[in-house]
Parts: structure tokens; C-alpha cells; sequence
């Protein structure tokens, strides 16, 4: 267990005043360890707390608190977690950090698998990584949703696929939770010729019968790299293999929509692009219980475009500007700026960006490095503002850790950041 190091105290804070200092380590809150984020939650909801402080010479102090019920602290940790994450065991055929090049930052080859984060970031978690103490922590704190990552609920197959043991007990753990009241949201990576066919109806059915408290579940089809040397084989699928597969999930949509009132199963906004289709309305995503999971984006993203082109009043900031996007989006993006050019007379070029780097199997925005932008960018006129998807960077870095600043400096540009959403999409191609 980490230590609970405290990087910060709200200076407006309950704490403020009571000789608490960044730097300081919570060790208790009345007697109770604290183990994480959640016991430290838990613990300081009540009116009256006492602290157990440790101070940088290893002097103790201990700190009575009174504050309104539910008020926060005011602490903030070293660790948002306040602990270490869990390592994920699994060796999943299609894991995505199994098919990183090599000499990449650190951090992107650590491979969680950590209930905690689902709630705090939204990840999925495979559950196979979990103690019965973590799983009865979570129904304790009642902690939910939980999301949660099945790709199969055929236990030899899931154990095929995770290569581990312990995925074969999935269901008994859905139901523990199911029976505590827990919600769930559920993700399918689908791997051609593995989950696919009759193994994903039997998923979907598995999963349903867990409604109501089974709240969606997410149909992505499985990234694929050129590093999967020493991996296990595994095909893209193909324009008619997509097809298949929206209409495989649609048909469970029309099911569940006539007995349940929820369409429950969704596939992935890729699948509709990679079979050449349009895909459902807003209203057919219901509330977007899978957005982040990209599921509905497009439909979402097209809607508030249009809303906020609808409201447009002033006169664009440039004249002509250049965007960037991944291969599979970039006719959608091109329609939408074709329309917002010829309606305010800009100049908009959209660049659909080949992904050497990954290889040309992916074809998403998030997975663009800053590297093959430069490639398909060097000596072209790109105006006098370049658009960037904000979900190709982190901290202002590519996953090859180019900078957008030194995107700028190379070509010549400036070079902004643009959040996935039509609403900062519209307002980014109208502001300076």
C-alpha cells in the first residue's frame, strides 16, 4: 500500500489553518487506514473527523476536523488513486499495448486492469485481476457503475483469449454484483473469426439477462498494429464483415427495444465506417452510455456541428485553414467543412492522415503521431491555422512524443488542438 502523500490543501478548505502542508502523509482518519481513494471518500463524510498525520521528520500529529456534512477536505494527493494501480495478468490476444513499438515513453506500456479506475476514469476492467476482498470493497462502497470488459462470456473462450485462468468465473461475478444492486456497463472487442458469429449472440444474451442493472453494451472491433510479430493471427474486417456485424447487433437492438425499452447493444461508430454505411441518429444511441467508447460520436458530433452552424453569426477569423484527421473519418469531416466553407466563403483543406507509424490497418484520429502528420503536411500550403484532433495528443504530446509546438515550428503554421465534439469543432474553425 503507498504511501498517501499530500501534494496540496485548499487554502479555503476545512484543513487550511490546521498545520496540514503539501508534503505531509495521511495515515488514518479516525483509527481507519486508509487503503485508497474510496476509504478516504468514505471516511471523511462524517461531521467530525480526526486525522492521523505524518510529517516530513516523522513526527506524528493527530488533527480534529468539523465540518458540514459531505464537505470535502480539501486535500489532494500525490496520487489520484491514493495508491498504486493494479498491473493487468492478462496476456489478451488483442491488446493494444502488446503491439507498441519499442523506445516509446514508459508509461505507455503499463497495462492496468484496476476496478478503482472505473470509476474514477471510466476504464473497463476485465475482473479477472480482482480479489474477493476488491470485489466486496466495491459492493461495500457500492460503487457503481462498473464497467466492465467481457469479450466473451464463453468461459473457455474468454480464458483462449485472456490467457487466464481466472476469466472463466465471469458470470458468477456478474451476478454477485448484479444481486448488490451494482450497475454495468460492458465492452466487446470483437476479433474476427474468435468472438464473432454465434459467440457474440451468446454474449449479448448472457450479458441482457442481467437487465435492467446491465445498462449498455459497446461492440469495438479489435485494433490491429503492424508489431504483432510473436502475436497471435488476427484479420481486419472487411466491408462486408462489418456489414455483418451491424446488422448481427441491430437485430438484438430490435429485440431489446419491443421487450425491454432499451436498445441495451451497440456497435461501434468503426464498424459504420468501415462498411460504408450511415450510421443511427441521435435518438437511437438513446442517452450514449458508450460515447467514450466511441459509440455514437459521429451522430452526436454531426448534431451539434449543424446546431451551432444554425447560430453562426460573425465572419470567420481565417481565410483558409487546414485540418488533419485519420483515414476513416475524413470524408465525414470533409462534408462538414465543404458545407461550413461554402456558407461563411473559407477555404478549409481536411487531410486524411496515413498511419505509417501503426500501419495502415489504423485508421483513427486518436492514433495519429505527430511524426506521419509532418510526412503528409511538409510543403503545403496550409493557411494560417492548423487543426489538430485533440484526442491524438496527451499533455500537448503524440504518442510518438512530437509536440504540437513543434508541429508548429516545423510546418510553419500555427497549430491548435481541438476538442472531439461539433460544438468545438464549429467554434474552432469560426475563432481566432
Amino acid at each position: 500500500m503507498s504511501e498517501k502523500i499530500i501534494a496540496g490543501v485548499d487554502a479555503r478548505g476545512v484543513c487550511a489553518g490546521a498545520g496540514i502542508e503539501p508534503g505531509d502523509v495521511l495515515i488514518s482518519i479516525d483509527d481507519r487506514p486508509i487503503r485508497d481513494v474510496f476509504d478516504y471518500r468514505y471516511y471523511m463524510q462524517e461531521t467530525r473527523c480526526r486525522l492521523l498525520i505524518r510529517k516530513p521528520d516523522d513526527a506524528r500529529q493527530l488533527v480534529e476536523i468539523t465540518k458540514g456534512e459531505q464537505e470535502d477536505l480539501g486535500l489532494t494527493f500525490e496520487s489520484g488513486l491514493m495508491d498504486e494501480a493494479l498491473r493487468c495478468r492478462n496476456k489478451c490476444v488483442f491488446c493494444f499495448i502488446d503491439q507498441l513499438p519499442k523506445r516509446m515513453r514508459p508509461t505507455l506500456y503499463f497495462k492496468d486492469d484496476d476496478a478503482r479506475l472505473s470509476f474514477l476514469t471510466g476504464n473497463y476492467v476485465t475482473l479477472t485481476n480482482m480479489t474477493d476482498d476488491d470485489l466486496n470493497r466495491i459492493i461495500y462502497y457500492h460503487l457503481s457503475p462498473i464497467n466492465i470488459s467481457v469479450h466473451s462470456t464463453d468461459p473457455v473462450l474468454r480464458v483462449q483469449m485472456l490467457k487466464n485462468p481466472g476469466a472463466a468465473n465471469l458470470i458468477s461475478k456478474l451476478a454477485r454484483l448484479s444481486d448488490a444492486g451494482i450497475s454495468m456497463n460492458y465492452q466487446v472487442v470483437l476479433c474476427k473469426g474468435v468472438n464473432d458469429g454465434i459467440h457474440l449472440d451468446r454474449t449479448i444474451r448472457d450479458l441482457a439477462a442481467f437487465m435492467p442493472l446491465a445498462e449498455s453494451l459497446s461492440i469495438v472491433p479489435a485494433g490491429l498494429t503492424k508489431y504483432r510479430k510473436n502475436l497471435p493471427h488476427l484479420a481486419p474486417f472487411t466491408r462486408e464483415g462489418a456489414k455483418a456485424v451491424i446488422s448481427q447487433v441491430e437485430s438484438h437492438q430490435s429485440n431489446f427495444l419491443s421487450k425491454n425499452k432499451t436498445r441495451f447493444v451497440y456497435a461501434a461508430d468503426e464498424f459504420y465506417l468501415n462498411a460504408g454505411l450511415q450510421w443511427p441518429t441521435c435518438e437511437s444511441y438513446e442517452d450514449f452510455p458508450q460515447l467514450e467508447n466511441g459509440v455514437g460520436m459521429l451522430a452526436l458530433f454531426e448534431y451539434e456541428f449543424y446546431k451551432i452552424l444554425r447560430k453562426i453569426k460573425q465572419k470567420p477569423a481565417y481565410s483558409h485553414i487546414s485540418i488533419v484527421t485519420g483515414e476513416a473519418a475524413a470524408p465525414f469531416i470533409k462534408r462538414l467543412c465543404d458545407v461550413f466553407g461554402k456558407s461563411f466563403a473559407v477555404t478549409i483543406d481536411v487531410y486524411a492522415v496515413c498511419n505509417h507509424f501503426f500501419g495502415r490497418t489504423i485508421t483513427v484520429s486518436g492514433l495519429l503521431t505527430g511524426r506521419d502528420i509532418l510526412t503528409e503536411l511538409k510543403g503545403r500550403q496550409l493557411g494560417q491555422k492548423l487543426l489538430i484532433p485533440a484526442n491524438a495528443l496527451r499533455d500537448g504530446r503524440f504518442l510518438d512524443d512530437i509536440s504540437i509546438e513543434g508541429i508548429s515550428k516545423e510546418l510553419g503554421v500555427h497549430s491548435s488542438e481541438v476538442s472531439i465534439s461539433g460544438r468545438a469543432f464549429a467554434e474552432a474553425l469560426i475563432r481566432d
